[in-house]
């Protein structure tokens, strides 16, 4: 899976179209992610047991065929791999040819 965990990227299908937000979660065997604010749905919460009721709004995971790295110009790019004669291998951007810089660890 080439995006990771707090990738900037820009949704480019769907009733998000345009939106730029950052990848929450990667499912690799979906070939899926999930995008903060993006994709958006409401679960409705029954009242139990002297608990008030509530609707609770949550992403759903989006194909990654639907969303787009964000370069270091600001613009829509893919990724490539480059590997080095050691054998690590590093993302690039398509366009721009430059190192992805690796995205910031939060919990």
């Amino acid at each position: 899976m080439k995006f990771k965990v707090g990738d900037k990227v820009l949704v480019t299908g769907g009733k998000d179209k345009g939106k730029q937000a950052e990848v929450v979660r990667v499912l690799p065997g979906e070939d899926r992610v999930v995008v903060k604010g993006v994709n958006l749905y409401v679960k409705h919460i029954k009242p139990m047991q002297g608990r008030a009721g509530s609707k609770a709004s949550m992403e759903r995971p989006l194909p990654t065929a639907k969303v787009a790295i964000i370069n270091d110009k600001g613009q829509a790019d893919r990724i490539g791999y480059t590997v080095a004669k050691d054998g690590t291998k590093t993302r690039v951007f398509k366009k721009t040819g430059a190192v992805v810089p690796e995205p910031k660890k939060t919990k």
